[in-house]
């Protein structure tokens, strides 16, 4: 966990506002990073441990070759060069979340270097390194860390494995940062090395102002993109108002109240030099052949601007759905596997409108959808072969993400099949302008939502059956 190293002088910084940020992933492995403790079972307190990740004398650490594995695939997917040795250190501080008093982490070479994410304007945000590392252990404080008299310690979490990421003080907005955060969450959708159900996510972000000569301060263990973006908001507005009160910065290490939206000081902030980092004479240097480089890329997924660049001009659809499919991985495989039997252009307008609408209204997570894309098939030919109405085709699509069953079968049952007899319109019609005698003559009048209405109604009428072209033509020629 390496404080973030700055690569230029602050003097050549022109922007008010600099942020880094260190971004600790929870890897997907089965077991920890250094012992064969399960990693991800939901156990009571201090029951998922052994002697190496307590850290108990004459212990010996082994390490997990899943977690270098995708480690790995992260640190292609953001264009990282590998180095072909890497070591494990030991990082020593005492604090109660450490049973052994130091974390293993990397210090010297890391894992990968010098790679980037690119955001949505085209500015890259360099990466200046990943490398692996073992979690502490939860300090629990009952009632806030602010108020607890006291702390609870659980070493479930000591030892599970994280890989780090620690950017360049590149970026220079709230909104900036949050960006970053989710294009590196779209990547691990991707890679499938962490598991957003079990595994999380913390950032340490690194923040400094123009006003205050860049005096740098850390916010540790944010959880939450939106957190990441409220906290450095926070952070800024509270060292320009010290600048104003004539106060002076120094710089500290603070931690994020989620709940009163503020930042506290837990500590000065330490140096590289207060951690007395030494190789961890229990592990061996380890060796990253080409053959094993190789064998990572093969594992790689397309991943979203591979998805994009596909989207767009092997499946032609327009570039603002092949983004916005791309920037989710369950979207992205629910069309590719939709887009073999349906138009696509059908299947990205439904994924990107209807499916994210209900999505969003039943306040859910596209990840936990239980939907099969054999039923969306299913609804989306009957849309494509004008069996249905969208009308009727949005009444399922809000059914069948909440229980899985057959649009086919459940239009057959309920009698929704598209109505396009004209006779039988034209009759519904003629009654809806009797009984609107008013809207018709704002319609005659100019008001063209008064047609709307007036096609609504049709459309309560008839469930939704109804072909609206059709009534649109019936209503003009009628009135």
């Amino acid at each position: 966990m390496p404080t973030l190293i700055l690569t230029e002088n602050f003097e050549k910084f022109t922007s008010d506002i600099i942020i880094g940020i260190e971004v600790h992933i929870q890897l997907n492995t089965a077991t920890k990073l250094f012992c064969s403790c399960a990693s991800k079972r939901e156990d009571a307190p201090n029951t998922r441990t052994c002697q190496t990740c307590l850290g108990h004398p004459g212990s010996k650490p082994l390490v997990n070759k899943k977690a270098i594995e995708f480690a790995a695939m992260l640190a292609l997917a953001l264009h990282c060069k590998i180095n072909p040795e890497i070591r494990f250190s030991r990082k020593v501080y005492f604090y109660p979340d450490l049973a052994k008093n130091y974390q293993i982490t990397q210090f010297e070479v890391p894992l990968g270097e010098n790679g980037c994410i690119i955001l949505d304007s085209g500015k890259k945000i360099k990466i200046e390194r990943i490398h692996l590392e073992e979690d502490p252990a939860s300090l629990i404080h009952p009632a806030g860390i602010e108020k607890s008299q006291y702390t609870l310690i659980d070493y479930n979490r000591s030892g599970i494995p994280l890989c780090e990421i620690v950017t360049a003080p590149e970026m220079h907005s709230p909104e900036e940062a949050r960006e970053f955060m989710n294009k590196l969450k779209i990547i691990l959708q991707y890679l499938k090395i962490f598991d957003e159900n079990f595994c999380v996510i913390k950032a340490d972000a690194n923040i400094s102002i123009k006003e205050s000569g860049y005096i740098r301060s850390e916010i540790k263990n944010i959880t939450g993109f939106k957190e990441i973006e409220d906290a450095l908001a926070y952070e800024i507005q509270r060292q320009k108002q010290a600048i104003q009160n004539n106060e002076k910065l120094i710089q500290d290490t603070r931690g994020w109240n989620p709940d009163n939206k503020t930042t506290i000081r837990l500590r000065t902030k330490e140096t590289e030099a207060d951690y007395g980092y030494i190789i961890d004479p229990d592990l061996v240097p380890i060796q990253l052949s080409e053959k094993f480089i190789k064998q990572i890329q093969q594992l790689m997924p397309e991943l979203p601007e591979q998805k994009i660049h596909k989207f767009i001009h092997t499946h032609k659809i327009a570039e603002t759905d092949a983004k916005v499919l791309a920037a989710e991985y369950r979207l992205a495989e629910l069309f590719e596997q939709i887009a073999v039997e349906v138009s696509p252009q059908i299947a990205a307008k439904w994924l990107r409108r209807e499916l994210t609408r209900v999505v969003n209204y039943n306040k859910m997570n596209l990840s936990q959808l239980k939907i099969d894309s054999k039923h969306l098939i299913e609804l989306f030919s009957m849309i494509e072969k004008n069996e249905i109405t969208e009308t009727v085709g949005q009444d399922i699509m809000n059914q069948l993400i909440l229980k899985p069953f057959s649009p086919k079968e459940y239009v057959q049952k309920n009698n929704l099949a598209k109505i396009q007899d004209k006779t039988q319109l034209e009759s519904i019609c003629k009654e809806i302008i009797s009984k609107n005698a008013k809207v018709v003559q704002d319609y005659k009048n100019g008001k063209q939502e008064a047609l709307h209405f007036l096609i609504g109604q049709v459309m309560k009428q008839m469930k939704g059956k109804a072909d609206a072209k059709l009534l649109k033509e019936l209503f003009e020629k009628m009135i």
